[in-house]
């Protein structure tokens, strides 16, 4: 027998509608309130027989109850409501918009103290009024009641939006409007149903140990990398979007190469002379440069991840929260979480966290004898594990795709869509010349991809793979095969992107969601095309800016990632809005505007507020600035 649903309803009139929902469903336990004493109640039309009705399907009816101040109430203390109702919340006579915004964040305030943690809060509003693209018309928001942003102040988020059934509910009389035996204009009202925000996660400082190149190394992870890593998305029995994206592009490129997956083990840290032996064209300012620990790591207060992100199996890492530091004493304790044993001077470090798998992947083809020689022989193909149920080859010439997959670092900029950390999907493959490899591949990723907006752009260091709108998710470029009659094809694909792209995200940031209902959508392995169903709907965006003198030798690298830090990585995008330069004083003064926006939490004005206080308070602190 399931068990009924427990409904708290705030704000009565009449009680007309906590007894039409009593009549309608026999599985619901209905506690119904309103603000006035009993008697003045009573006087309501049909107030005396709704009490009744209610009372006689075994609900509960309690007078002057503040849908404010529930938390306070005495008859509700040791009860977790399911759902909680708030229907046309009014102050009264001509209250403004102000006065009605603050009723709605006070109310939202007090009934998560009396909410289940998986319940939801009901609040019906007139067309208008929640000041979201719901509403037709939708008011400019200083005059609408902005319902999103009062409830993200108790951390709830909006996640459906549905026309008010006035119909279901035929004899419910709705009356208040300011404060008269009148009712609300019920024609095109909402209801909006919000539920809980997942929690902010601190970032943390991690200290990790690998073994690179035979050599055991202890290194520390970026406190705003943190959340990035021992996520596990690409673990063999992952749902998650960037593996169900993986598992389609390898399943359709099966079906005209022989695709051969690698499976060893991986460091994240690759040494300076290993990163510019193999990839010298890539950008070397985006490296992130570490510097390995001097002291030596006690591995038994360690515990061990499954990947540096499933990769990096057999890694120890130990971790310090980001709250913890900041509460320490003194200046010093904060200066202590700003990137310890992390150097962005390339000059002075040996070591970079991988900003592409191609060193790790020539390395290994190195290592694989003859996989490029163009051998057919079944047993040598079967013996590298290569699945020759769908190979195929181009006018019989073999098509072997050698790949390698994981996480990749790039110490980028803030903006929309720039992604510090992403999963990279690379094949190489080794052709004859005159079978003009590059359109081959071109040809048959421009049929995978192009019914999700994706086309090939011609650059002079090779094919780029573009979509709207984040841009550059791909590449297809070339390199000597040793042999004058080959040629070595490499194709990288940003697994994250394609994932926004296939299942309609609205923002990458969400692919690190550690919400459950993210992972949910997913768990039936959907096809790429199925498009993802928000549970945050219409977040407020946010904007601050922040100024501050400092001296010549500025580092905005340094600058991005305290805001990555200090935010959570709630910061949208940051721009540089203004530069002055002192001619005595030899200091310098940015400007920068920073916009706070998340799809995945509840981020109201305070909390954003908060995290830009944060973020000065690590700026005085690690930069050395003076805050203006």
């Amino acid at each position: 027998m399931s068990r009924s649903l427990s409904i708290l309803l705030v704000g009565e009139g009449n009680f007309s509608f906590s007894a039409v929902l009593c009549r309608l469903s026999s599985e619901v336990k209905v506690t119904a309130t309103c603000l006035q004493p009993q008697e003045e109640a009573l006087r309501q039309e049909g107030a005396f027989e709704n009490i009744q009705s209610i009372k006689d399907s075994g609900g509960c009816v309690l007078f002057e109850i503040n849908s404010t101040k529930l938390g306070e109430c005495a008859s509700l203390q040791g009860h977790l409501f399911d759902r909680v109702v708030f229907n046309f919340p009014h102050c009264g006579r001509k209250s403004g918009v102000k006065k009605n915004r603050q009723l709605l964040k006070d109310f939202f305030l007090s009934c998560i103290q009396v909410l289940a943690e998986d319940g939801e809060v009901h609040v019906s509003l007139c067309n208008g009024q929640g000041g979201t693209p719901a509403d037709q018309p939708r008011r400019e928001r200083h005059n609408s009641w902005q319902v999103v942003a009062m409830a993200a102040e108790a951390r709830l988020i909006l996640s459906d939006v549905r026309p008010f059934e006035s119909d279901k509910y035929q004899s419910y009389k709705c009356t208040g409007y300011r404060s008269q035996d009148k009712g609300f204009h019920l024609e095109n009202a909402l209801l909006h149903v919000f539920t809980r925000s997942a929690p902010f996660r601190c970032p943390q400082v991690f200290k990790v140990e690998e073994t690179v190149e035979g050599e055991k190394l202890q290194y520390n992870i970026p406190a705003e990398l943190s959340d990035y890593t021992s996520r596990g998305f690409l673990n063999s029995d992952s749902v998650h979007p960037v593996k169900l994206v993986q598992d389609f592009l390898l399943e359709r490129l099966q079906e005209k190469w022989a695709v051969s997956m690698a499976s060893e083990t991986l460091p994240v840290l690759l040494t300076a002379k290993q990163l510019h032996l193999c990839s010298p064209d890539i950008d070397h300012t985006l490296f992130y440069w570490i510097h390995v620990c001097q002291k030596e790591l006690n591995c038994e207060s360690c515990y061990p991840t499954e990947e540096l992100a499933g990769q990096v199996r057999g890694s120890c890492i130990i971790s310090k929260p980001l709250d913890n530091v900041l509460n320490s004493k003194g200046a010093q304790g904060v200066r202590s979480l700003c990137a310890p044993d992390v150097d962005v001077e390339e000059g002075t470090a040996l070591f970079v966290l991988r900003p592409s798998l191609r060193p790790q992947m020539e390395a290994l083809v190195a290592k694989k004898d003859g996989w490029t020689s163009g051998e057919t022989e079944m047993g040598k193909k079967q013996a590298q594990g290569v699945n020759l149920e769908h190979s195929g080859n181009w006018n019989s010439v073999p098509s072997l795709l050698f790949g390698i997959s994981g996480l990749v670092f790039r110490n980028v900029p803030v903006h929309r869509w720039a992604q510090p950390v992403f999963h990279e999907l690379l094949f190489i493959c080794v052709l004859p010349k005159n079978y003009e490899p590059v359109k081959v591949l071109e040809q048959t990723l421009g049929v995978l991809l192009a019914p999700y907006g994706v086309s090939a752009v011609t650059r002079q260091e090779g094919l780029h793979l573009m979509a709207e709108p984040m841009g550059l998710i791909g590449k297809i470029f070339t390199s000597s095969a040793g042999d004058v009659t080959l040629l070595s094809v490499i194709v990288s694909l940003n697994l994250d992107l394609l994932a926004v792209l296939m299942f309609s995200l609205p923002d990458w940031r969400l692919l690190w969601s550690h919400d459950p209902r993210f992972l949910q959508q997913f768990v039936l392995r959907p096809l790429p095309g199925t498009p993802f169903t928000a549970y945050s709907l219409f977040p407020e965006l946010f904007s601050f800016d922040i100024s501050f003198w400092t001296g010549t030798a500025w580092d905005e690298k340094k600058f991005y990632a305290l805001v990555r830090q200090a935010s959570c990585e709630t910061v949208e995008h940051v721009k540089l809005i203004d530069k002055f330069s002192h001619p005595d004083l030899s200091q310098t003064s940015y400007c920068y505007r920073l916009i706070y926006h998340s799809h995945t939490h509840a981020l109201s004005h305070t909390q954003a507020l908060h995290f830009h206080k944060r973020l000065e308070l690590l700026l005085s602190s690690c930069l050395e600035v003076i805050i203006r």
